[in-house]
């Protein structure tokens, strides 16, 4: 199985920005020692009450970690397109992948990856267009391939630098309808299964179905997400999951607070129906030992037929987190 990494860049209790940045970086090179295949950064942006990750310009940190990685595929997961000119999508990773040919990914995504308050000041107080996702993400890819867009605005341009080795292209979604247009277009599909636990062979069929292939893919290519927490026991796994479990809990509630210690989230109050909830999301946050949990992996990639597994983690511990991806590799690469 090929496995791969999601980061958020998140900033646990006790953690800076720039900390969850620095080990973001120390998470690539370690992945690119342990035969990771990708690693794409998210797109977050802050609200005064909710500075949680520090991922707000995953393209920057793509440029960053390519620099300081020598074979694993670095992307976006994804860019949030609806902020941004197609023009400059594809001049953004025309560049990235002029100085890392054949390891950059252009994944892109259709949510705001922020609140109202972030996306008024991303458009400039201008009403945004939100019903153009698909045909923002056509001229995108059309300018990134050197051919002529269809959209009267970009028609006269060209997207600099030329002659560059085409990036991978990946659409991210959680529903049929974005399965369907990323087959569609001959790009890969990224499910988010860690968002809402809805992954069904049908959705994953749908692509491979439309499939039709592209400059930038000549077979379906699918990768499938999955919060995940591992460690030597499921004692400690679980013990170490906890503060995932509650913020995901509090999440639910509409209350946005940095991931608490294990230690704090061993001592925090829950309820019955607190714990229920918990149990129930197990299909989204996977947490076990190692080897339980990479049987998993291989029975569901098994079940739905996608291609790899993209692990996103978030203990408090770096070290932890680390240990995290190493014992997934240890078991699976």
């Amino acid at each position: 199985m090929r496995l791969s990494i999601l980061d958020q860049a998140p900033i646990t209790r006790g953690n800076t920005a720039a900390d969850a940045l620095k080990k973001a970086e120390e998470l690539a090179i370690l992945g690119d020692q342990l035969g990771y295949h990708r690693m794409w950064m998210a797109e977050h942006h802050a609200s005064p009450d909710a500075n949680v990750f520090a991922s707000s310009a995953p393209e920057i940190s793509t440029a960053y970690l390519t620099a300081k990685t020598n074979r694993i595929r670095i992307g976006t997961g994804g860019v949030m397109m609806m902020h941004y000119s197609p023009l400059k999508l594809a001049e953004v990773f025309k560049t990235i992948s002029a100085y890392a040919p054949g390891r950059v990914d252009f994944g892109v995504g259709r949510a705001p990856g922020g609140d109202n308050h972030a996306i008024y000041a991303l458009s400039e107080g201008r009403q945004p267009m939100l019903n153009n996702m698909y045909e923002k993400f056509d001229t995108a890819l059309q300018l990134i391939n050197n051919q002529v867009p269809a959209d009267r605005i970009y028609h006269k341009t060209i997207a600099a630098p030329d002659q560059i080795v085409l990036p991978e292209a990946w659409l991210l979604g959680s529903s049929g309808n974005s399965a369907v247009e990323a087959g569609r277009r001959g790009v890969g599909y990224s499910f988010a299964q860690f968002f809402n636990g809805q992954l069904s062979k049908e959705i994953l069929d749908m692509y491979k179905k439309n499939f039709q292939p592209s400059a930038f893919m000549q077979q379906p290519e699918i990768n499938v997400s999955y919060m995940v927490t591992v460690a030597e026991t499921k004692e400690e796994a679980e013990f170490e999951a906890k503060p995932q479990d509650i913020w995901r809990l509090l999440f639910m509630r509409g209350q946005i607070t940095n991931v608490m210690t294990p230690e704090e989230a061993r001592d925090y109050p829950l309820t019955e129906m607190d714990r229920m909830i918990i149990d129930q999301n197990r299909n989204v946050h996977l947490v076990g030992d190692a080897k339980e949990i990479a049987a998993t992996l291989q029975e569901e990639q098994a079940y739905y037929g996608y291609d790899e597994a993209m692990i996103c983690s978030i203990p408090h511990s770096q070290e932890k987190r680390l240990d995290v991806y190493r014992l997934l590799a240890k078991e699976l690469l």
